[in-house]
């Protein structure tokens, strides 16, 4: 009864909210497609920024999505599936948000389409481009079931609803294309940096790998928290805590895999002294990126996570559970702004005589933070009512240890074998 009030009151004032939030991101959009990027930061130095930073992101914790589905059809996990249902739903959210970014960034939005006809099989960005495209595809057709369960979509038109529900059947052909793409393009926006032999800091091959492993893990606590908010906040949601009590489990396990090998691959740069990539070092580790790569991506970001998702008297505890991933999802996002910058403040000045570093700055116009902060608006908005009318995140539609009323978040998970 409490939770029907205040989603009484809460709902209307947070669309209002968002609303705003797009509404201002639409002037932005405005001038940007009407006058250029020249409304931006961004320069020749630094044309990849905060826009960037999101489009990465939002791929990345999107990944729940392909990883959740293949544990489904691929590995049988079928306790999974209801997990898998939302996990799908904010993938395919994610995914317009990076094409939202994309947009914006381009400079010009009229061309979007020239990537798709005019192959360019030397670029990773290609590569990168074709599969995000066709993988949205997939996505899209592993939400037109949701959308045909709907009520209003059996009420008003059954027959639609039949034909949107049947694609169904093809879930487990969707999960191992998706799956195929999906890890295509995860590890490719790595090797976009990776292969940028002008920039020493990313020049390398681990870079596809870090990509991966980040988005597995943080693609799945995405899934989680939103279940778990979702419950909180609004009585349509239905989670089963023991199910996502597993998933967390696994996440830090994944957490200290990603750690190892982001420990590893910054520390190993030291044995080698080249210039650019030892300046680029000190700036990620002692220089302006210090405090988001030590406290944002290393110690917020996995070590206090891993710790919490890893023991379960920890993970038993509501908030400390919903913090660590938090606090995940935050070092995701912490590594993808490191990567992206550090590899451009540091240039050189490749005149005969002058071989030495020059450092650049970079600070987000106000239309770019507009804009951006509209992007995730619209992701906001897209899972809350998705939540509302879908019903994404309802455990019980398959049966797995739900019971008819809400279940309680509040309330310890039970425990796991072999936790």
């Amino acid at each position: 009864m409490i939770r029907d009030m205040r989603e009484k009151l809460l709902f209307p004032a947070w669309l209002g909210f968002l609303g705003l939030m797009l509404a201002a991101a639409l002037v932005g959009a405005f001038f940007v497609f009407t006058r250029g990027l020249v409304v931006t930061n961004l320069t020749d130095l630094v044309p990849w920024g905060l826009w960037i930073t999101i489009d990465l992101s939002a791929v990345a914790l999107g990944a729940g999505a392909f990883l959740l589905s293949a544990a489904v059809y691929l590995l049988r996990i079928k306790q999974l599936e209801p997990v898998a249902r939302t996990a799908v739903f904010i993938g395919f959210t994610g995914y317009t948000m990076a094409c939202m970014t994309l947009l914006l960034d381009i400079g010009r939005p009229d061309r979007f389409w020239h990537s798709l006809v005019f192959w360019n099989i030397h670029s990773p960005l290609w590569e990168v481009t074709m599969c995000i495209s066709f993988y949205l595809m997939v996505l899209t057709l592993e939400v037109l079931p949701i959308i045909g369960h709907h009520s209003f979509m059996q009420e008003r038109f059954p027959w639609v609803a039949a034909r949107l529900e049947s694609v169904h059947s093809l879930a487990p052909v969707l999960a191992v294309v998706g799956l195929g793409l999906s890890l295509l393009h995860q590890s490719s926006l790595g090797a976009t940096y990776g292969v940028l032999k002008a920039r020493p800091i990313v020049y390398k091959e681990m870079m596809p790998i870090l990509f991966i492993v980040s988005a597995i893990a943080a693609g799945p606590a995405l899934t989680v928290l939103a279940s778990k908010l979702a419950a909180r906040l609004t009585p349509r949601a239905h989670v089963d805590d023991a199910l996502l009590d597993k998933i967390s489990h696994f996440i830090g396990w994944a957490l200290l895999g990603y750690l190892y090998l982001r420990f590893w691959d910054t520390l190993a740069m030291n044995y080698t002294f080249e210039p650019g990539r030892t300046e680029g070092l000190l700036m990620l580790t002692s220089g302006s990126l210090a405090f988001t790569f030590w406290i944002g991506e290393i110690l917020l970001g996995t070590v206090v996570p891993s710790v919490i998702l890893l023991n379960k008297r920890l993970r038993r505890r509501p908030n400390l559970h919903i913090l660590a991933l938090v606090l995940v999802i935050g070092g995701l996002v912490a590594y993808r702004w490191n990567t992206n910058i550090v590899s451009q403040l540091v240039v050189f000045n490749m005149l005969p005589n002058e071989l030495a570093p020059v450092y650049t700055s970079y600070r987000p116009s106000l239309v770019e933070i507009a804009t951006g902060a509209g992007v995730i608006s619209y992701g906001l908005l897209m899972f809350t009512l998705g939540v509302r009318y879908l019903n994404i995140v309802d455990h019980r539609k398959h049966g797995h240890a739900v019971q008819e009323t809400t279940v309680s978040v509040d309330r310890a998970p039970v425990p796991v074998a072999g936790d």
